[in-house]
């Protein structure tokens, strides 16, 4: 988890809404060398240890904090049940995702007000544009793996200030990030939305990454699953409700009609490496390789005084 910050009651420090700050190569490096992210990498790893051989299902302690997520997270699903898409042609792009959108921007002051507690009220700026920004941009009608990172950085700001902390990490992934997969699959499959940033079938999913990466870590030690076994249509669908990378193979397998190899080569490939340390591993250098070294995803990335950008 990332070293908290040291803020008393009634703290006066200067917040900031987070906006972005990497508009060439040479930013993205120096973000790239940057004590930022690798405490941000580091809150990954600590998140990707803490569910190591566990289950979805299985109990997990839930503070306060994380069922307030779940709650925000449940009131933006049931959202999408009161704005249905509009009847067009167009395969992608629903208008309707905007009036999704448009509200969760709305509501988002309030929603991170009640999530801090009064001494840290004046970050709720800060934390709206990491929240905003994680449910796809609204001018493209798009998602894609960098607002699935910036929801991770969401997650990243609140243990900085200490509203999660490292008994919640567990419940981060199996509950928080959980709940948030199945809403952006919903919202995707609903509203169209454009995959922003996708590799195509040169890629691990056209809108996500990280489900993939804690997922992996989930089977590690697994006495009878293999990275073969989500060849099994039978094992995948069996064991999807338990395992976030058995069911982002499923969701693959659902949305993209076809042979595996075919519509999803380098998952294809990643079924024939030997273990799930060797796949766990592999999954943190591609997410810095094909994610976080990306200008075209990086460049609309976030920084504030939470997850500050490196000074020149």
């Amino acid at each position: 988890m990332p070293p908290q910050l040291p803020v008393a009651a009634g703290d006066s420090r200067r917040w900031e809404a987070a906006s972005k700050r990497i508009t060439s190569q040479r930013d993205l490096q120096r973000f790239l060398g940057s004590d930022a992210l690798r405490e941000f990498m580091a809150f990954l790893r600590a998140l990707n240890t803490a569910v190591h051989g566990r289950l979805l299902s299985e109990a997990v302690p839930c503070s306060e904090a994380v069922t307030h997520l779940q709650a925000i997270l449940t009131q933006l699903w049931e959202w999408v049940d009161e704005i249905p898409p509009l009847q067009q042609s167009l395969r992608y792009g629903n208008p309707a995702y905007r009036t999704w959108l448009q509200r969760v921007i709305q509501h988002a002051p309030e929603m991170m007000t009640q999530l801090l507690p009064p001494n840290l009220s004046g970050a709720q700026s800060e934390l709206a544009s990491y929240w905003v920004d994680s449910f796809g941009n609204s001018t493209r009608i798009d998602y894609g793996t960098g607002h699935e990172t910036t929801f991770a950085a969401f997650l990243f700001c609140l243990a900085r200030l200490s509203v999660v902390g490292h008994s919640d990490a567990p419940a981060l992934v199996m509950r928080v990030f959980a709940q948030y997969l199945k809403l952006m699959r919903r919202v995707q499959t609903t509203y169209w939305l454009e995959p922003a940033g996708s590799h195509g079938v040169w890629g691990l999913d056209d809108y996500q990454f990280l489900p993939f990466l804690f997922g992996s870590s989930q089977l590690i030690g697994h006495s009878s699953l293999e990275p073969s076994s989500i060849q099994n249509d039978g094992l995948l669908k069996a064991h999807a409700p338990d395992y976030l990378y058995f069911a982002a193979v499923h969701f693959v397998r659902q949305v993209k009609k076809g042979p595996l190899a075919e519509t999803s080569p380098m998952l294809n490939d990643i079924s024939g490496v030997p273990s799930w340390n060797k796949v766990n591993s592999g999954m943190f250098k591609m997410y810095h390789a094909e994610v976080l070294s990306k200008f075209p995803i990086m460049q609309h990335f976030l920084f504030g005084s939470l997850l500050p950008f490196p000074d020149s």
